[in-house]
């Protein structure tokens, strides 16, 4: 049991109520409900009720039942010290002290209790030598990841002396330092197969989660720097728009709702395909074997993935690639199409087989899409054969290997429309030359230039006639005997919110680019970034069931105006020659909007953060 405090706005006037509250366990999951409405309570009756909802719990009466986001107690015998007796006040030298950020770190720090990595990663990260231990050091490097991006560097230098975490977590700044962070980063990562599976089980708690959709999707993030190092460090195919750059390949496992399962680092070169049976493998492992359903995009289809899948009793609902609509080209042009939705239409090809079910979609607003870049690239290809035109008929080109090198580079930078052409080019013996001048003088009509090259071209017609009826449609393939096309549409369509995760952490948890050189370091920089990510999907789980939208960094930016700082108060000097200040370490008022997302929350700031005597010789 515990006291939920309720708010009334009656005659002008907020009233505060508060209730006594069950927390009880139904087959439907957790629920709550109310015991008793207790009315306005001043302090000291809050805490008895408090005290007597413990009791109830079967927690004993001794200990207030907390919050997570509540402060740590501290400084109570300086507290009680100054409540035993009245002091005077100089009130000319009150003043306003060591203003930091407290709002988004508060956050931060909740949401870790919440998750519970702070009692996982005290269980596993043992004690020994260290000032620090190293789960308030893991800690700090994800909340750093989530409330600010940077670099270590930039922790110990600017962020964490700037942030309210010396109050929350009792980590002076001088402690705080890059050599400690990386050695906290070298500690975290053997843990990561423990904190996946605490994760999934704590996430599927939290918002009653279903694992058997699993959506899986591949992405890259490059380096900066040569990364000796590190063998995974290879270029490959780059998601960034970075050839350039040497990557490595992270490969992803999310629910329906964008809740991370798990994840594998692979090496920068490696081909999606290639990673599917080591990530069915793994998520067995850590989890189990079920029978879940794998929902992949047409980069990790292969035959032998598929069957792979199967042969451990899997199902699947796959991406096919774009040729694989040739097969299904009299599917294309009958008319018994359902709708799933405004624009997009689906129908169900059985397998000849009968062990499969391809899904023909098609979508209005894809179709004008693919239909504007083929209309683009046949420009650009026609633009590009008048220019080779141009330089024949000048004589600037007489290669035929040339041209036909040229027409090759022209084809591959617009593959989209390479066949729309009928393109031939053939060698003449000579030609008439056109009236041009010449050293001043015009050359007569009847002169022939030396022998040449001509191109011509003519449009394809059924490449024509197949882009018109194949743009807007794509193909998928599925092993479930669901027979509602409509269900397995929208189950497969959900592999954006996989490509949403990598969004989140590649644009606002700033996974790119990578300045650790050494494996370990790279890995455990990931690993930083997925539990950063898992604390931003339970934020953004909350704000939709408070219906505060789904936007964490908006919420995120309006805590972090709310700051805390030492309110000093001098006290009147006495006979024996100090004079002594009264630190009191307050919380600033929010303003009506931060109220009201707090409200939304539930949640309640605090008002003082300590309180602390301070004397010295005038």
């Amino acid at each position: 049991m515990f006291l939920r405090r309720f708010q009334r706005r009656k005659n002008g006037k907020t009233h505060a109520y508060w209730a006594l509250v069950e927390s009880y366990r139904t087959a439907q999951g957790s629920r709550q409900r109310i015991v008793a409405y207790l009315g306005e309570l001043k302090e000291s009756e809050q805490s008895g009720w408090a005290q007597l909802s413990a009791q109830l719990g079967g927690t004993g009466g001794d200990v207030r039942q907390r919050s997570l986001f509540d402060p740590p107690v501290r400084d109570a015998g300086d507290a009680a010290a100054v409540a035993a007796q009245p002091a005077l006040v100089d009130l000319q030298g009150v003043r306003l002290e060591r203003p930091r950020d407290f709002g988004d770190v508060w956050m931060a720090w909740g949401l870790w209790r919440l998750l519970g990595l702070d009692e996982l990663l005290a269980q596993r990260m043992a004690d020994g030598r260290e000032q620090i231990p190293w789960s308030i050091v893991a800690s700090i490097l994800v909340m750093a990841r989530f409330c600010e991006p940077s670099s270590e560097l930039h922790i110990e230098t600017t962020w964490y002396r700037r942030t309210a975490l010396e109050d929350l977590l009792d980590v002076p700044p001088e402690k705080v330092h890059t050599d400690r962070l990386y050695a906290g980063l070298d500690a975290l990562l053997p843990h990561k197969q423990a904190i996946e599976k605490h994760l999934k089980q704590r996430l599927g708690e939290l918002f009653e989660l279903d694992y058997e959709l699993l959506l899986y999707d591949v992405t890259s993030t490059y380096f900066e720097g040569q990364c000796r190092g590190n063998p995974l460090a290879k270029r490959g195919h780059s998601r960034d728009q970075r050839p350039d750059c040497l990557q490595v390949c992270i490969a992803l496992v999310v629910t329906t709702d964008g809740m991370p399962v798990g994840y594998e680092v692979f090496a920068g070169n490696r081909h999606d395909s290639t990673t599917v049976e080591d990530i069915v493998t793994a998520i067995e492992t850590k989890h189990g074997r079920a029978n879940r359903i794998w929902v992949m995009d047409r980069g990790m289809v292969s035959e032998n993935n598929l069957a792979f899948v199967r042969s451990r009793d899997g199902r699947y609902i796959v991406g096919t690639p774009k040729a694989s609509l040739r097969k299904f080209e009299a599917q294309l042009l009958e008319q018994n199409w359902e709708q799933v939705e405004a624009g997009v239409e689906v129908k169900l090809v059985p397998s000849p087989d009968g062990q499969e079910t391809f899904i023909l979609a098609r979508s209005a607003e894809r179709r004008e899409k693919e239909k504007a870049i083929h209309e683009r690239f046949l420009a650009r290809m026609e633009a590009g054969l008048q220019k080779l035109q141009a330089a024949m008929a000048s004589g600037r080109l007489r290669e035929e290997t040339t041209a036909h090198r040229r027409l090759g580079r022209l084809q591959a930078e617009n593959s989209r429309a390479a066949k729309a052409f009928d393109v031939t080019i053939e060698r003449i013996d000579e030609q008439p030359a056109s009236e041009r001048k010449l050293d001043g003088q015009r050359q007569s009509k009847s002169r022939k230039s030396p022998a040449g090259l001509r191109i011509s071209w003519q449009r394809n017609d059924a490449w024509s006639e197949w882009a018109r009826l194949s743009e807007g449609c794509y193909l998928l393939r599925s092993n479930l005997n669901e027979t509602d096309p409509r269900q397995l549409w929208k189950q497969y369509i959900q592999l954006t919110d996989a490509e949403w995760a990598f969004r989140i952490t590649k644009d606002e948890l700033v996974l790119r680019p990578i300045w650790h050189h050494k494996q370990a370091r790279v890995e455990a920089h990931i690993l930083v970034c997925f539990l950063a990510y898992a604390m931003w999907k339970t934020l953004s789980g909350w704000m939709r069931k408070s219906g505060l939208g789904d936007a964490p960094r908006s919420l995120l930016s309006e805590l972090s105006k709310i700051k805390s700082a030492d309110v000093v108060l001098p006290l009147c000097t006495p006979t024996d020659g100090t004079s002594r200040a009264l630190h009191l370490r307050c919380v600033t008022e929010p303003n009506e909007e931060q109220k009201l997302l707090l409200h939304r929350l539930g949640l309640t700031l605090p008002k003082r953060l300590g309180t602390r005597l301070a004397a010295s010789e005038t």
